[in-house]
């Protein structure tokens, strides 16, 4: 087989491909024992008559067709091998030429990743922010498990943020009733945002019987996206009373003794956390400062299949009702025209992220291990809430599990990047990254993904991501 690679643009190429007959045999094979199956030849049995009476009785077209749709897509494939093509597409094939007992000539264009120059890694300086633990974020914490202990004990007074109530509640659209917004006893904290807009304004400063109306703005159920006249009726006010922060709230609340004890495990625990979030910052800075040194010509097919993926993601809550959609939108203050272009921008992001990690991957030679491939597909199942040998069978099916490896190898490369880049605090301090991230055997258990990093693709999406191994 002869084949040669005309380059069409920076990220599209066209493969040339001629495959002489003597090649084909096989194939030529296959195709006859196929069609013997399907042709009842008077004198011979199912699938034995032969290749020069089976010719005779259908005629050579058949046979080259058979020929020709097995063995092209196999001979892209090696083609793609031979001249080092990293595909990021599906192909457009056409067969050019067929010269009987000679040759089949094709051609073949396809995206494909385009040649990119990174920077020197160490040459990145970034600076993050001072991640120190004070004692208001202490005591936060503190209260917060003091919460978890605390008890509701009836007030004679009017709500307050933070307080428990009970109300009874009703709205209407245009003097009917809503259904959906009818109840009684409903049992709700004030400032925790779990009802509609504007009840927390309503109800602060009420007092127990007395009834309070506004107006606010339905965001599901039938009247989605229309005013609703709410009226709310007091019933009760409870307030969280907190157990005083001592030795024996300590005992009660923890494994530990003394409030010291707790404290200082509050706080050591605080500062792991915020070692991550600095960690996190770094890994986010350092991405953001090596996407802006590379210059990268996006395939434009590729950026359509993430716009369209994106766009599916985003309308399938409202069963892809483009009314109830444009509603949804205009509910932010924005137009169609507004989300597509907002699209447009976070799939070339994406996109382009993709392709530099995979230019550091190479450069840095990072592979995956089936150690880490499997961690993540059991982090990924459990997120899920099914099995790991569903989730499993569900990539196989859907083709996604390369997908997954792209994920961690992109996932690694970047970190790669982080640990040579230079990471200085607000005073300057130059930071430790391996004692932020981890080792570097510990970067697969990073659950967080990169920018434009997506969990769920359609099957011709998940296709393209296999491409780009």
């Amino acid at each position: 087989m002869k084949s040669t690679v005309e380059h069409l643009s920076p990220t599209r190429v066209r493969l040339n491909v001629e495959v002489p007959f003597d090649e084909l045999k096989p194939n030529f094979d296959r195709a006859y024992k196929e069609l013997a199956k399907q042709v009842r030849i008077p004198g011979f049995r199912p699938g034995k008559a032969p290749a020069k009476v089976l010719e005779s009785r259908i005629g050579r077209g058949p046979v080259l067709d058979e020929v020709v749709n097995e063995a092209v897509p196999s001979k892209y494939t090696e083609a793609v091998t031979s001249n080092e093509v990293q595909p990021l597409s599906r192909p457009e094939i056409e067969v050019t030429n067929i010269v009987d007992g000679e040759q089949i000539e094709f051609s073949a264009e396809v995206d494909v990743r385009p040649e990119l120059t990174v920077p020197a890694f160490d040459e990145l300086a970034v600076s993050v922010d001072d991640q120190e633990v004070t004692e208001q974020d202490v005591q936060e914490q503190l209260d917060e498990l003091r919460a978890r202990f605390g008890t509701l004990t009836g007030v004679d007074r009017p709500a307050a943020n933070g307080d428990y109530v009970s109300i009874d509640l009703s709205a209407t659209v245009d003097g009917k009733q809503v259904e959906d917004a009818q109840t009684s006893g409903l049992s709700y904290e004030i400032g925790s945002g779990e009802l509609v807009e504007g009840i927390d304004e309503a109800l602060i400063g009420a007092s127990a019987g007395e009834t309070r109306n506004f107006t606010t703005r339905l965001v599901a159920g039938e009247y989605a996206g229309r005013d609703a006249e709410v009226e709310v009726t007091l019933n009760s006010v409870k307030e969280r009373q907190l157990p005083e922060a001592d030795d024996e709230f300590a005992q009660m609340a923890s494994e530990f003794d003394t409030i010291e004890e707790l404290t200082a495990d509050l706080r050591q625990r605080l500062g792991r956390v915020k070692r991550m979030q600095q960690g996190m910052q770094a890994r986010d800075k350092v991405l953001e400062a090596l996407l802006e040194r590379v210059e990268v010509p996006l395939p434009e097919s590729v950026v359509q299949s993430e716009v369209e993926m994106r766009e599916h993601d985003a309308i399938h809550p409202y069963d892809h009702d483009e009314q109830r959609f444009a509603e949804a939108l205009q509910e932010q203050g924005k137009t169609r025209e507004d989300f597509d272009a907002e699209t447009r921008r976070e799939a070339e992001e994406a996109v382009k992220t993709q392709l530099v990690l995979d230019t550091v991957a190479d450069r840095e030679e990072i592979s995956v291990s089936d150690n880490e491939l499997t961690e993540r597909i059991i982090y990924q199942a459990q997120q899920s809430g099914i099995s790991p040998d569903q989730f499993i069978q569900q990539v196989q099916q859907s083709g996604q599990l390369g997908r997954i490896y792209s994920d961690i190898r992109r996932s690694k490369a970047l970190f790669s990047v982080v640990r040579q880049a230079t990471v200085t605090d607000s005073e300057g301090n130059t930071l430790d990254m391996d004692e932020l991230l981890g080792t570097q055997e510990e970067d697969q258990e990073q659950p967080e993904q990169v920018e434009g990093e997506t969990a769920d693709r359609t099957e011709e999406q998940s296709e393209q991501s296999s491409a780009q191994q």
